[in-house]
């Protein structure tokens, strides 16, 4: 009720808070209670500033400030540039491993369990590194960050060309090119999140043509390396290729970043001084709240933990797409070796992966396109859309039971890629439309950890259903199992929500419309302030009441 007040009667409701300032520097220094202080008024004049953007409305501070400066272009088509770039390297190149699977598995004498670690370990840690990534962009911003981690990628990959066991393996290609895809990719969908708030949906889409760009393009570029040079020269050749996404780290200008960190700076510090003091009066039990307290804002900045009991859109959105990614990267782990297990030749194998990420490039920017018309900004049916896609792609790899053949493995890699595109022209527009902005890089950090998991035992678990039957293809069926659920899990969360939600807001206008409350609304009295009826006086009353 007091908001209500604050829009329609701005000039009270400064007094209120004026004195509601003076009262808090009683107990506090200058300092704290000048930061204090300003704050409700940051917020009122983000209120009525505020657009009908769902995604300006509900920005805290700091979001709300990127939110308007955004500038829906200009620079920022360079930075979309740039992340396609990065994503062409980093979430694409995981693909490329299945292109060394069976080098690999010859050359070290490993089994598919052995073998199918490194992939999977390299994803994982793609996805895990999400609270390092945040911190990092927090104290360096996203510029540098990128940049650490193109060199990480780069020495990682060359580094493992020298590897003399599998472990060497997982720990130069697993772990710390892993660690460095994860300073890439994560900066650069942020820095877009931050460019565009009006054109968002496209700009993401858009982007997300970077990972297509990579799956058509490595494949063939893994197969022409690895029959000159060997999977150890191609390695270090991979190597160099990843210290690209240095160069476009460097073009990913800073929006609007330094009052930000200052601000967060400023709270921080006094956020240390309170406890500090806590900690002194309180002795050893004050320590240690204070050292939870320090712990609870971390996890809260980085990980959004606090978002799985607040939010029940992204709990139920975390949990599906976490589900989906047990089975989602498999099949472009396991298909080369599938097809050229039953006689297909390598050069054969390997452009299907091309057509893969040829189907990729030209679906994911038509579907830019559509999603960047104004019907579909600020929609709320990109869930359902997303839902659709995932249950399509999961019941896609069911094809690959029908028989082994180029123009049967052509029709399944034409159905997995065309879903696969609306997967990922929607995954990140989908998570920013479910949570704040100024909490998408923390949720993004949660969903990674939580996806990481899953891509860890993917990989391996798909490995020991090869080596105990002997067949891929039940790996296939798998797969097609884990995405159906998971899709259907989401639509159906999305639904059961969006229904809830309707059903509160219809008691909520029904209890304000009831002509026999006692004590009618706020809001109900501001709307009508034209009825016949003379509640003003008693309105009034119960105004400075509430306030």
């Amino acid at each position: 009720m007091t908001e209500g007040v604050e829009v329609h009667q701005p000039q009270p409701n400064t007094t209120v808070t004026r004195s509601r300032a003076s009262s808090l520097q009683a107990f506090e220094n200058a300092d704290t209670a000048s930061c204090k202080s300003e704050e409700p008024d940051q917020e009122e004049e983000e209120e009525q500033s505020s657009s009908t953007l769902p995604e300006e409305r509900h920005c805290s501070t700091g979001g709300q400030a990127n939110a308007q400066l955004a500038p829906d272009g200009g620079w920022g088509w360079v930075v979309v540039a740039a992340t396609i770039l990065v994503l062409a390297m980093t979430l694409a190149f995981p693909s490329c491993i299945g292109i060394f699977y069976t080098e690999l598995q010859s050359d070290f004498q490993a089994s598919n369990t052995e073998t199918s670690w490194v992939p999977a370990i390299m994803m994982a840690v793609l996805h895990a590194c999400g609270p390092i990534c945040s911190v990092l962009v927090e104290r360096c911003g996203c510029r540098a960050t990128i940049i650490i981690g193109g060199i990480l990628s780069g020495l990682g990959m060359a580094a493992s060309s020298f590897a003399q066991t599998m472990v060497e393996l997982y720990i130069t290609a697993g772990i710390i090119t892993g660690m460095g895809f994860s300073l890439c990719f994560q900066p650069s969908i942020t820095m877009v999140g931050h460019y565009f708030v009006r054109r968002r949906a496209f700009a993401n889409a858009l982007s997300s043509t970077g990972t297509a760009l990579g799956l058509s393009i490595l494949p063939l570029l893994a197969n022409y390396l690895l029959r000159n040079f060997g999977w150890r020269g191609s390695f270090l050749v991979l190597g160099g290729v990843l210290l690209n996404c240095c160069v476009c780290g460097a073009v990913m200008r800073p929006l609007a970043a330094k009052p930000k960190m200052e601000t967060r700076t400023k709270e921080t510090d006094n956020h240390h001084l309170k406890t500090n003091c806590l900690s002194v009066h309180q002795g050893l039990k004050g320590r240690l709240r204070a050292t939870l307290s320090t712990i609870m804002t971390f996890l809260r900045r980085h990980m959004a933990f606090d978002l799985l009991c607040s939010n029940p859109y992204f709990c139920a959105y975390a949990l599906g797409v976490s589900w989906m990614m047990l089975g989602f990267v498999v099949p472009l782990v396991y298909l080369v070796p599938y097809a050229t297990a039953y006689g297909m030749e390598q050069d054969q194998a390997a452009l299907l992966m091309a057509i893969l990420g040829l189907i990729n490039i030209i679906v994911r920017p038509a579907t830019a396109l559509v999603f960047g018309l104004p019907r579909f900004r600020g929609s709320h049916n990109f869930a359902y859309l997303f839902a659709i896609a995932v249950v399509i792609n999961g019941l896609s790899n069911c094809v690959c039971g029908i028989g082994t053949s180029f123009l049967v493995l052509l029709v399944y890699v034409i159905l997995f890629g065309f879903s696969m595109s609306l997967v990922g022209s929607l995954l990140f527009t989908v998570l920013m439309d479910t949570v704040e902005m100024s909490r998408f890089p923390s949720a993004l950090g949660l969903i990674s950890i939580m996806e990481s998991i899953m891509l860890l035992l993917g990989p391996p678990l798909a490995g020991i259903l090869v080596d105990s039957t002997g067949q891929y293809i039940y790996v296939f069926f798998a797969c097609s199992v884990t995405g159906s659920t998971a899709g259907l899990f989401i639509m159906l969360s999305f639904y059961w929500l969006d229904r809830r939600r309707d059903r509160e807001q219809v008691k909520s206008s029904s209890a304000h419309q009831d002509p026999h409350s006692l004590k009618p609304s706020l809001k109900m009295t501001i709307d009508c302030e034209y009825s016949p009826v003379p509640l003003h006086s008693k309105n009034t009353r119960d105004t400075e009441t509430d306030v």
